[in-house]
């Protein structure tokens, strides 16, 4: 298997939301990013505004619209809420990546072309991935300030007190699919990118009495790019993909699962920040206390404090953790991950992430409570 595109790894994410000024604060004090960049009016972009954060390699562009005319941004918030819009690979060439794409199959949205200003250029195109999401390609070898060209420093300067997060880069995203496109995505990420499937829960692998759910990850050669790809299963109730396509109205990033060297310090910062997570059941701990094959440096007493999740594969063990839904729809949240020496994912973590996300599935009465109960009282 080789890298047929020059992959390079990860580079931003942009988000589409209703007030970037407001989301970009919270980005700041929950995840102690830095708001390092800004587009808008004052930077001669008229019809939205952009905030551009960063923390070591990790690279997030907010973006909303400043009037309904703005149909791109606002038509897509007003379908699915706040929600991923595109994300971003760095590449050795744009134009070469960008016709192997096109030319096995991916579905173009911009050609290759330049932004330039008297910093440099960058180059892009990107193609179509789930409903309204893009993949973009990028080159930035030869711009040498903010982001791209329409950005800058920050005309306000934000005072943000927050604990240090310890956050890395990006470690995978994860799209949610309608039943029957799970294998179609894959398939077009292995086309149109040379990626491979490395990762196949098939029915009955991940469930519980309730719902359950197909999955798939596809990667790129040196595992510097993972995408798993959830399509839901049939059950006795809705399950959460089924929730989430619901709520979102169509296919789209579920979640973006970001690095840290020390996750126990890292989800004791975001504790302390205010970020929200999922709960664990302390019989899952009990669990790897029985495990003989679990051998691990980290404590599991610790790991029980922060509700942290472990899981062994052959080559390496895992640790991570998912928040609830960062904003007020059920569908897009984050994961922690601390990889040591595993490069997969792992299935007891899977099977506990979505027993959790059914709990709160619970709470929010979209799992077993019929329309009469979901009725307040009068």
């Amino acid at each position: 298997m080789t890298d047929v595109i020059g992959i390079r790894g990860y580079d931003f994410v942009e988000f589409y939301v209703g007030s970037a000024k407001m989301v970009a604060y919270w980005y700041a004090k929950a995840m102690g990013m830095e708001i390092t960049g800004y587009s808008g009016p004052e930077t001669g972009i008229r019809d939205r505004t952009s905030f551009y954060l960063t923390k070591n390699n990790l690279k997030f562009v907010i973006t909303s619209p400043l009037q309904p005319s703005t149909y791109e941004v606002f038509g897509f918030t007003n379908r699915h809420g706040d929600g991923v819009k595109r994300w971003a690979i760095e590449v050795d060439d744009v134009d070469a990546a960008f016709k192997y794409a096109t030319s096995h199959g991916a579905v173009m949205v911009e050609r290759p072309h330049k932004l330039e200003d008297h910093h440099g250029f960058v180059e892009e195109a990107s193609i179509r991935l789930y409903d309204d999401t893009e993949l973009v390609y990028i080159n930035r070898d030869n711009f040498n300030h903010i982001f791209k060209p329409g950005f800058c420093k920050p005309y306000q300067k934000f005072e943000i007190n927050c604990e240090e997060t310890g956050l890395i880069g990006i470690d995978h995203i994860v799209g949610n699919v309608r039943e029957n496109e799970m294998n179609l995505w894959a398939e077009y990420f292995n086309k149109t990118m040379g990626f491979k499937t490395f990762v196949d829960f098939k029915a009955g692998d991940i469930g519980t009495k309730y719902s359950a759910l197909l999955s798939k990850v596809v990667r790129s050669e040196d595992f510097t790019i993972r995408n798993p790809i959830n399509e839901p299963y049939e059950g006795l109730k809705k399950s959460q993909i089924e929730e989430y396509i619901e709520q979102y109205y169509g296919s789209g990033v579920q979640h973006i699962a970001i690095q840290s060297e020390d996750i126990i310090k890292t989800i004791g910062a975001l504790r302390k920040n205010g970020v929200e997570f999922l709960d664990v059941p302390e019989t899952y701990y009990e669990m790897l206390k029985n495990r003989d094959d679990l051998n691990i440096d980290e404590d599991i007493d610790e790991l029980k404090e922060h509700k942290i999740l472990c899981d062994k594969e052959s080559t390496g063990y895992l640790l991570q953790l998912f928040t609830k839904p960062i904003g007020d729809r059920p569908t897009f949240f984050f994961e922690f991950i601390q990889r040591k020496g595993a490069q997969g994912f792992g299935k007891g973590n899977f099977q506990s992430l979505f027993e959790s996300i059914e709990l709160d599935q619970k709470l929010r009465g979209n799992l077993d409570k019929t329309p009469e109960e979901l009725m307040p009282p009068c």
